[in-house]
C-alpha cells in the first residue's frame, strides 16, 4: 500500500502539494479509506463513481475534502480517473431559481452562445434574476415567446426601482448593502444581459420579432447619464507607501491559514510587483504565460540560460497576452519586475498545462502552484489587503476600496504627469488599448501638473503689469505733500506722470501729455531725478481689454487705442485733440515682482 501511495505522493510533489510530504499522515489516512470503501489496495483501480459516492454520501470529514480533492488530481493525472467535476469546491455553485419555463430557455441560450465563459456565466446569473421578477410578479410572461413591449416596460421600471437583495438566490457577501439602491452600473448590466438573450433568440429564430430588444430594453436616460469610464487614481501618498510595502515583503506578511502559507514567497512577490510596476488588469496578470520576461541590451536579446550580468541599461520586456480589447503584444517594464519574475521562475514546481479562458490555447501558466492557477481575484482578496496592513494605509480612500484596476490608472496617470511624459499615443501603446479615447480616461491630468500649466499660461501677469514709481520723500516729510505739491511720479519711459490716481487713468497706456506730465529731458525732470532722497517703488496696474491688446498685438494696436483716446479728456481737463502736443504710446515694462522698496 505504501508504493501505491508514493505514487501519488509523486505527482503532488512535483505540483508543490505540501500533503505529498512523507511526514504527512492526512494523505495516507484519506487514500486509506478510499481503498477500505473500494474494497482493493489499488490507485489504478479508484474510480470517478468512488469519488463521486464519497461527495454525495459525505463520507469523509470537511477537513478532509480538499485532500480528496488533491488525491482525484494526482490519480486522474496518472490516468486512472476523471478529474474533479466544476461544481465541487464551495464557490462553484451553479445559480437557479425563478420561473421553471424562463431557466429552461436561459440554459438553452446558455448552451448555444459564444461569449466566453466567464461573460456566459455572468450573463445568466442576471437572466436568472429576470426569472424570479417574472415568477413573483408576471408568471404569466415566464415564456419568453410571450413578452411584449409592455413586459419589457414593465421590467425596465422594476429595475429603475430595485434594490440591493431583490430577486437574489442569495445574500450572502453583500453585508451592509442589503436594501440600498441598485447602482447604475448594476442596472445597465442587467438590462444589456437581457437586450443579449433576445436579441441572440431572435437572430437565431428561436422567438419571433415582436419587439427590438435594443430599443424594447434600452437603457433609460436618466440611469446613462450615471454612467461612464471612472478610473481612480490612488493618491501619490498612499501609493509610495504600497510600493514600499510590496518591494519589502517578507515571509511575516502572508496571510496564514492552518496548514501554514498557501503560496511561497517568491510566487507572492512576483505578483505584488507585477501589479505595483505593470498596469496590468488582474485578468492578464493570472494569464501570464511561463518565460513572458525578456531581457535586451543595445536592442540584442540576452538569452535566458546566460550567467551574464545585466547591464544598468538592459530593458526589461513583457509579453503580455490576448487580452479584453486586443490581442498580445510586448512592452517594456522596470527591471525589478523581471527580477522578481525571475525569481518565482527559478523555484516554480512543473504544472501541467491549463486551458487558457480567452484564447482556449493550452498554455504553461507562469502564476500556477499546485496544479491550481492562481485566482484572478487573489489581487483584490489577498494581495492589496497584505499591503495595505503592511504600510499602515486604509483599504479604502475617499474615492472608494482600493482595487487591482485602480493601480492601473494610477500608473499611467503617473506617466502622463512625468517630468518626461509619456504622449497620448506611446500610453495608448503601453497599455495595450485600441482607440486612444480609451486612454484619455485613463490620462489623468495631477492638479500638481495643472498648477504648473496654470502657472505657465501666466493669467494674472497677462492682465496686469507693474510700473516704477518714484516718491519724493522730501516732499511727504516737508508737508509739502499735504499742500498738494506733487510728491509721487511715474515713470513712463519717455516721463513722468504726477497724477495720484494713476492707475484710473484712460490715457496710461498712450499718454496725451497733459499738464501732470513732465518730459524726461526736461529740467524738472533732471531735478527730480537727482534728488537723493527719492524711494523707488512698483505699482501693479491692471489693464483693460484695450491696453491688453496694445501690449499683445503692438503698435497697430497702439494706433487704435490712440485714435479711440483722441476725444477722451486727460485728468488735467483738455482732450488729445486740444493739446498741442501729438500723444505718445507707451508700453509698461512687465516685471515678475510688485512692489519693492530700495
Amino acid at each position: 500500500m505504501s508504493n501505491e501511495i508514493a505514487q501519488v505522493r509523486a505527482v503532488l510533489d512535483e505540483w508543490g502539494y505540501r500533503l505529498g510530504r512523507d511526514d504527512d499522515t492526512l494523505l495516507p489516512m484519506v487514500a486509506c479509506r478510499l481503498f477500505l470503501l473500494n474494497r482493493s489496495p489499488h490507485v489504478d483501480e479508484l474510480t470517478t463513481e468512488l469519488f463521486d459516492r464519497v461527495r454525495r454520501e459525505r463520507l469523509l470529514p470537511g477537513t478532509q475534502m480538499n485532500t480528496l480533492h488533491a488525491l482525484q488530481r494526482a490519480v486522474s493525472a496518472l490516468g486512472f480517473c476523471d478529474p474533479p467535476r466544476q461544481g465541487t469546491g464551495r464557490h462553484s455553485g451553479r445559480a437557479t431559481g425563478g420561473a421553471p419555463d424562463w431557466e429552461r430557455w436561459v440554459d438553452r441560450w446558455h448552451a448555444t452562445s459564444t461569449l466566453t465563459p466567464r461573460t456566459r456565466s455572468g450573463v445568466r446569473s442576471n437572466l436568472l434574476k429576470v426569472g424570479r421578477w417574472l415568477q413573483a410578479e408576471h408568471p404569466d410572461a415566464a415564456d419568453p415567446a410571450d413578452w411584449t413591449r409592455q413586459t419589457c416596460a414593465a421590467w425596465v421600471a422594476a429595475l429603475d426601482r430595485m434594490n440591493v437583495g431583490d430577486y437574489v438566490q442569495r445574500t450572502v457577501g453583500l453585508k451592509d448593502r442589503v436594501g440600498k439602491p441598485l447602482e447604475a452600473s448594476s442596472k445597465e448590466g442587467q438590462l444589456a444581459a437581457l437586450r443579449r438573450f433576445f436579441a441572440d433568440c431572435q437572430e437565431w429564430e428561436w422567438l419571433p420579432r415582436r419587439f427590438d430588444p435594443q430599443r424594447a430594453l434600452a437603457t433609460p436616460r436618466s440611469i446613462a447619464a450615471l454612467l461612464g469610464p471612472n478610473p481612480r487614481v490612488i493618491a501619490d501618498e498612499i501609493w509610495a507607501k504600497l510600493l514600499w510595502a510590496g518591494l519589502n515583503l517578507d515571509q511575516e506578511d502572508l496571510p496564514q491559514t492552518r496548514s501554514g502559507h498557501f503560496y511561497p514567497i517568491e510566487l507572492v512577490r512576483a505578483i505584488t510587483v507585477t501589479w505595483l510596476f505593470s498596469g496590468l488588469r488582474s485578468d492578464e496578470i493570472a494569464r501570464l504565460r511561463l518565460g513572458c520576461i525578456r531581457w535586451q541590451h543595445q536592442d540584442a536579446p540576452i538569452p535566458g540560460d546566460s550567467d551574464q550580468v545585466l547591464a544598468r541599461d538592459a530593458v526589461c520586456l513583457l509579453d503580455v497576452p490576448t487580452h479584453k480589447t486586443g490581442t498580445a503584444f510586448t512592452k517594456p517594464v522596470d527591471p525589478i519586475l523581471g527580477q522578481a519574475i525571475d525569481a518565482w521562475q527559478a523555484v516554480r514546481p512543473d504544472q501541467p498545462l491549463f486551458v487558457d479562458r480567452r484564447t482556449g490555447e493550452q498554455v504553461n501558466l507562469l502564476f500556477a502552484f499546485r496544479a491550481r492557477r492562481v485566482s484572478s481575484s487573489y489581487i483584490n482578496n489577498t494581495v492589496i489587503p497584505m499591503l495595505c496592513r503592511k504600510a499602515g494605509v486604509p483599504a479604502t480612500d475617499v474615492r472608494g476600496n482600493i482595487t487591482s484596476h485602480r493601480a492601473r490608472s494610477t500608473i499611467a496617470s503617473q506617466l502622463y504627469n512625468a517630468k518626461e511624459p509619456m504622449t497620448l499615443f506611446e500610453l495608448q501603446a503601453w497599455l495595450g488599448h485600441r482607440s486612444p479615447q480609451s486612454t484619455q480616461n485613463y490620462a489623468k491630468i495631477t492638479p500638481t501638473t495643472l498648477t504648473r500649466a496654470y502657472t505657465d499660461a501666466g493669467y494674472f501677469e497677462r492682465n496686469v503689469r507693474t510700473i516704477e514709481v518714484l516718491v519724493d520723500r522730501g516732499a511727504v516729510e516737508s508737508g509739502a505733500a499735504a499742500a498738494g505739491e506733487p510728491w509721487q511720479y511715474y515713470d513712463l519711459g519717455h516721463g513722468f506722470c504726477n497724477y495720484t490716481f494713476y492707475e484710473q487713468c484712460p490715457h496710461r497706456m498712450a499718454c496725451a501729455k497733459c499738464d501732470f506730465y513732465t518730459p524726461k529731458d526736461s529740467s524738472k525732470a533732471l531735478l527730480l531725478e537727482a534728488k537723493d532722497n527719492l524711494q523707488r517703488m512698483l505699482a501693479t496696474i491692471p489693464l483693460t481689454d484695450d491696453e491688453r491688446a496694445a501690449v499683445d498685438d503692438g503698435q497697430a494696436a497702439l494706433d487704435r487705442l490712440l485714435g479711440q483716446l483722441a476725444d477722451v479728456a486727460t485728468p488735467a481737463g483738455p482732450t488729445p485733440h486740444q493739446i498741442s502736443a501729438a500723444a505718445q504710446a507707451t508700453l509698461l515694462p512687465v516685471i515678475e515682482i510688485n512692489q519693492r522698496p530700495t
